[in-house]
């Protein structure tokens, strides 16, 4: 290192020197409480009560917007209760109307049932009394048909067991085979097989036309019983009306 570079170095480190010492030279700033001029007066009643007004005026902004606050709410409290109701009434008057409703409908469906239950009353009475106009029409040929054929029997009655005597005398003929050969025994014996099986025949016939007779009968009869069962409420409710 030279001599010019030595000397350089010792006047900077020189000014370093110097500008540190200056800097703790610089007084430092304290912060004092501000002086009250002499002469002047301070009034802190004043200050006190001019920062109670301030006060009181934001408590009373305060107390006038949470009451304008709370009256917007119960305004709108009150319009949702209107509403309700309204909405209540609405729905109550759409309930009542479908009820009327409903009543008329049921009430249209009873009249029809009743109409159609009289209707076929008076469609069954109607058949019943033809039928039984067609049956005492029946009656009075076959009784004018038995007095005729007791007319020409001289008019001599004759009871059921000897009407049954003279079918079967006239049915059961004597067989006299005591003079036939064999061949003509067994040609009386088909006869009187093809015979018997007639009156099987005519038997099951008899039969099965009695049952239905009296099925008929039967049947007439449960009518019969129902047309008078009706002719009595009929005539009940006619008396009430």
């Amino acid at each position: 290192m030279s001599d010019t570079e030595d000397v350089g170095v010792e006047e900077a480190y020189e000014e370093e020197v110097e500008e540190g010492e200056q800097y703790e030279e610089k007084p430092k700033f304290k912060p004092t409480a501000p002086k009250i001029p002499d002469g002047e007066k301070v009034d802190f009643d004043d200050i006190q009560k001019k920062r109670q007004n301030k006060d009181l005026i934001e408590l009373q902004a305060l107390i006038d917007a949470h009451f304008e606050h709370r009256k917007k709410e119960e305004e709108e409290l009150i319009a949702l209760k209107d509403r309700i109701e309204k909405r209540r009434s609405e729905r109550a008057e759409q309930q009542r109307i479908r009820a009327e409703k409903d009543k008329e409908r049921q009430a249209r469906r009873e009249e029809e049932r009743l109409r159609k239950e009289e209707a076929d009353a008076k469609k069954r009475a109607d058949e019943d009394a033809k039928k039984k106009s067609a049956l005492s029409s029946m009656g009075s040929q076959y009784s004018s048909y038995l007095q005729k054929a007791d007319s020409k029997r001289g008019g001599k009655k004759q009871t059921e067991r000897e009407k049954k005597k003279k079918i079967l005398a006239d049915r059961r003929k004597p067989l006299n085979i005591d003079h036939l050969n064999e061949d003509k025994l067994r040609e009386k014996a088909k006869e009187l097989w093809e015979w018997l099986y007639q009156l099987e025949a005519e038997k099951f016939e008899h039969i099965e036309k009695l049952k239905r007779q009296k099925y008929e009968v039967t049947t007439q009869r449960k009518r019969v019983e129902e047309l008078s069962k009706y002719s009595k409420k009929g005539a009940a409710a006619r008396r009430r009306k």
